[in-house]
């Protein structure tokens, strides 16, 4: 089946997710992060991607940025996994794939979903029981989110900068959100929303885009669509006694 081609518009968030070949290691000591996150910066400044939050995780790596063109996440992905893997297989003497085929990816509306997408991607680490907060996390955004440490991968997103007048109140603001933690039901939704490459957000940003793409950013309803007048009219008369059936 041909793949079909992933939503991308210039200015939209989205979230980015790349595994290990069969989740296995891709980094296994100090010397490895901070190859890949050097990598990741030197990417997201030659193709204008605006990193807004990360997490590198034993195998596999999550992002949250917003591209300025059309093909540069893209193009940051290819960089990236190029130089990586390079730097895995002369240091382990090893040949392969080192990548679960494909990044995953779900462009993000970013009023609905990007404080939630930064916090789901930052408290990754604590699902995984590597930590028991956020903070305890080295390879991650949260220091320069939530705590104001420098971190040259990170950008600000304007919803962020929103959350407060100055740093540390955008700071303090940011580590409420983040220490609540998404709900299950918003965790669930992030990853089907991602793994299957959908467009994440409520009926009207996804129409939004549909529109802006020319196809479909959803799935569709199976059965149809269950919230119609049109779909709940035909039932009705579907259902409906016949009167030249019955006495």
């Amino acid at each position: 089946m041909a793949r079909l081609p992933r939503f991308i518009l210039p200015g939209y968030p989205q979230h980015v997710v790349q595994r290990g070949n069969n989740r296995t290691r891709i980094l296994h000591d100090e010397e490895d992060y901070w190859v890949l996150w050097a990598t990741l910066r030197d990417a997201a400044a030659r193709f204008r991607c605006a990193v807004h939050a990360y997490v590198l995780m034993p195998n596999h790596f999550h992002l949250l940025l917003t591209p300025a063109e059309d093909g540069d996440i893209g193009k940051l992905m290819q960089y990236t996994g190029r130089y990586y893997v390079q730097h895995a297989n002369q240091r382990y003497e090893r040949t392969g794939t080192l990548w679960d085929g494909r990044y995953r990816a779900t462009l993000l509306d970013p009023q609905a979903y990007l404080l939630e997408v930064s916090s789901y991607i930052e408290r990754n680490p604590v699902r995984a029981g590597l930590v028991p907060t956020a903070s305890d996390y080295e390879w991650s955004s949260y220091g320069a989110n939530a705590l104001g440490t420098e971190d040259e991968l990170v950008t600000p997103h304007p919803v962020y900068d929103a959350l407060g007048e100055h740093p540390a109140a955008r700071q303090a603001a940011y580590r409420e959100r983040c220490d609540a933690a998404p709900d299950d039901a918003t965790v669930q939704r992030i990853r089907d929303a991602t793994n299957k490459a959908w467009v994440l957000g409520d009926e009207g940003f996804c129409e939004d885009i549909d529109a802006r793409l020319n196809r479909r950013a959803r799935p569709q309803p199976r059965g149809g669509d269950r919230r119609s007048a049109a779909f709940r009219q035909g039932l009705a008369q579907r259902q409906a006694p016949n009167d030249d059936q019955h006495p």
